[in-house]
């Protein structure tokens, strides 16, 4: 390269800071020389000698210069200096100087006369090493503090931080380092009360048992940002939250996957947002295994059913992420299946997948879809899960429901799936409603023939031709259920409707004071039915800990407090027509069996013959073209011995 091209580029704009920084600490060092001089000899002695001083500092910086370089001091930038760039001042100077004296020694003795004045005397170079280490660490520190207050303007905002240690630390240093700023950092919370009164970045601890309503008024900080490593342990204080949202403080969270943090790395603070109901909600953090769950989907084909619904679009994303060979989704609702289709055009352009508007009650054509696509796993989501819209429309819950997944089922085997995991839900148990007792007719149903599958494997009668796959080889089908609970933001969930209410002004409505149901967030949820799916060996129920169940009057009035709406009431209108105030996973007269998950167990329940099941289903189906509500549910019950409906018409069969 050109001297004149070096030049050019060392001058150019972008890298005149650093030219700038440089010729700092090189004032520096000439100025702490003449001070230390000053300080050893007096005044007059530096009138004296001045030139010859001068002099020699400038030849001194040659060895100054080049440790800078070493130790990169004059590549930062001032207003972003940390203890680390002051520590590499600290080294900088000291290897200059060991390079300044090492040279001094060297250099022959009829030649040291000029440099005698200021490297002759050890107590001279300590000296003034001592001034330009400390005023070059000072400068940084002083232009760190000029630019956080000049940044400390009225648009920023006040905030504790819930979290210390590594947690808080990190998120600390990311707010700070934020240009233009949002947030003035006033003090941290630490859930551990050791840590009360010691100080971190220059701001106070305090703990979550202190009154922090009126520390956070005081300290004008409205607003306190959780670290993802107390995200857990900070949803737990109920009390608290509800202290925090009363007085108007803010409560500012990462979004969940930032929950997986490590604690160390670098945080993207501009994700942080203010809490909704999801967020805030009590849950444990769900461990799966999803590399071994990928070693079973990779290169495989995949059919879902109900792919675009909220649990279906969910699976539809994480089952893409492990590269199948092939998705087939279904579903009969045109708009949110051309959404789907949209995202895995961007995001999964590799993977081949056919995005089908269908019924799963047309069984020619789902006939067609599993003779081309021969899927070696399903996962059944589709169904209609409306408890009121189900109660007054039994016939629809037949077909669709039991008569669906019935077809999807009979292909699977027929066509020779690996696996068929159904999705069912709590409100299979004791059922008190049609659509739980459909679900719990598709769980019979299913395991009914996962058992007269593994009847025909273990004898090789095969009588039953129904059950043969379409080559005449043996069924190899496993049939697989899982049950949960509510998801939290489904679609015609309580969550939604309730935002919806609080928009208009109110009221929100809520059924009974006393009603509660179990939460869990949508990938949790889908998650746990992977994990399943793959662990499952053939006729399981596996039923999933929901933790802790939430009372919907108490969800509804957070809510309203964390939307800022004023004078919105909760109004209780009663049970609607099959609702019961508590939801249950297992019913009285079942148990259950653990898995190598602690969050999956086996339920323990009544099985049934695969023939009675046929017949209870074709007697279900023919009934339901009569459209008689009555004549529907009847059946129902005598299928399902403990369906005893509640607030509904039906209970005049029970």
């Amino acid at each position: 390269m050109k001297i004149s091209n070096l030049a050019n580029w060392y001058f150019d704009k972008k890298m005149l800071p650093y030219w700038c920084i440089l010729f700092i600490d090189c004032t520096i060092i000439i100025i702490s020389g003449l001070l230390g001089f000053y300080y050893l000899y007096g005044g007059s002695a530096i009138a004296n000698n001045f030139w010859n001083i001068i002099l020699q500092l400038v030849i001194l910086l040659i060895p100054y210069i080049f440790s800078f370089h070493i130790f990169h001091t004059y590549r930062g930038i001032f207003r972003f200096s940390s203890f680390v760039d002051l520590v590499r001042i600290s080294f900088a100077m000291i290897v200059g100087t060991a390079i300044a004296y090492v040279g001094y020694v060297l250099i022959p003795e009829n030649g040291k006369n000029h440099l005698n004045i200021l490297l002759g005397t050890p107590g001279m170079m300590f000296v003034s090493v001592i001034i330009a280490t400390f005023a070059m660490c000072g400068v940084r520190v002083l232009t760190k503090v000029i630019y956080d207050i000049a940044r400390a303007n009225v648009l920023t905002r006040g905030i504790f931080i819930y979290g210390t240690l590594n947690g808080g630390i990190s998120l600390a240093k990311n707010i700070r380092n934020e240009s233009p700023a949002r947030y003035s950092i006033r003090g941290f919370v630490s859930p551990d009360d050791k840590m009360k009164g010691h100080w971190m970045m220059g701001r106070p601890v305090w703990t979550d048992k202190d009154d922090l309503v009126t520390i956070m008024k005081k300290e004008k900080a409205s607003a306190l940002i959780i670290s993802p490593l107390q995200a857990a342990h900070f949803r737990k204080q109920d009390a608290l939250i509800n202290t925090l949202i009363s007085a108007g403080i803010k409560i500012l969270m990462m979004p969940s996957n930032a929950e997986e943090w490590d604690g160390k790395s670098e945080l993207n603070s501009n994700q942080l947002h203010e809490v909704n109901i999801e967020d805030l909600l009590p849950r444990q953090k769900i461990d799966v295994d999803m590399q071994a769950i990928g070693q079973q989907l990779k290169a495989n084909r995949i059919l879902i059913t109900g792919a675009a619904g909220s649990i279906g679009s969910e699976m539809v994303y994480q089952v893409a992420q492990f590269e199948p060979r092939e998705m087939i989704l279904i579903d009969q609702a045109e708009t949110p299946m051309h959404d789907i289709r949209r995202t895995m055009t961007s995001k999964f352009p590799n993977i081949l997948c056919h995005t089908i508007v269908a019924s799963i009650t047309n069984k020619t054509f789902m006939e067609d879809i599993f003779r081309h696509h021969t899927p070696d796993y399903v996962f059944h989501a589709a169904a209609y899960k409306h408890v009121p819209m189900m109660e007054d429309n039994p016939a629809m819950a037949v077909q669709n429901n039991i008569y669906g997944t019935r077809i999807i089922a009979d292909l699977a085997v027929k066509y020779g799936t690996k696996k068929f995991v159904m999705i069912s839900t709590d409100k299979a148990v004791n059922p008190t409603n049609v659509m739980g007792c459909s679900k719990r007719i598709c769980e019979i149903y299913c395991q009914s023939l996962n058992k007269a599958i593994e009847k025909i494997n273990e004898t090789g009668h095969t009588e039953n031709s129904a059950l043969l796959q379409a080559n005449g080889k043996l069924p190899c089908t496993q049939f697989i259920t899982t049950r949960f609970g509510n998801v939290l933001g489904s679609n015609g969930s309580v969550i939604p409707i309730f935002k919806d209410q609080i928009a208009k002004g109110g009221p929100v409505t809520v059924t009974h004071p006393d009603i509660i149901r179990y939460f869990m967030l949508i990938p949790e949820a889908c998650k746990l039915v992977l994990e399943a799916g793959t662990m499952g060996k053939g006729g399981e129920i596996f039923v999933f800990d929901m933790g802790n169940p939430v009372r919907i009057a108490d969800l509804a009035r957070r809510m309203i407090a964390l939307s800022g709406a004023m004078d919105v009431k909760v109004e209780f209108t009663g049970l609607r027509d099959g609702e019961k105030l508590y939801e249950e996973v297992l019913s009285d007269a079942e148990h259950t069996l653990p898995t190598i998950h602690p969050k999956i167990m086996i339920a323990q329940v009544r099985e049934y013959d695969y023939e009675q099941a046929c017949s209870n289903e074709q007697r279900l189906l023919e009934a339901s073209y009569t459209y008689e509500d009555i004549a529907i549910v009847k059946i129902m019950k005598e299928i399902v011995p403990e369906f005893k409906s509640r607030h509904s018409k039906y209970e005049a069969l029970d």
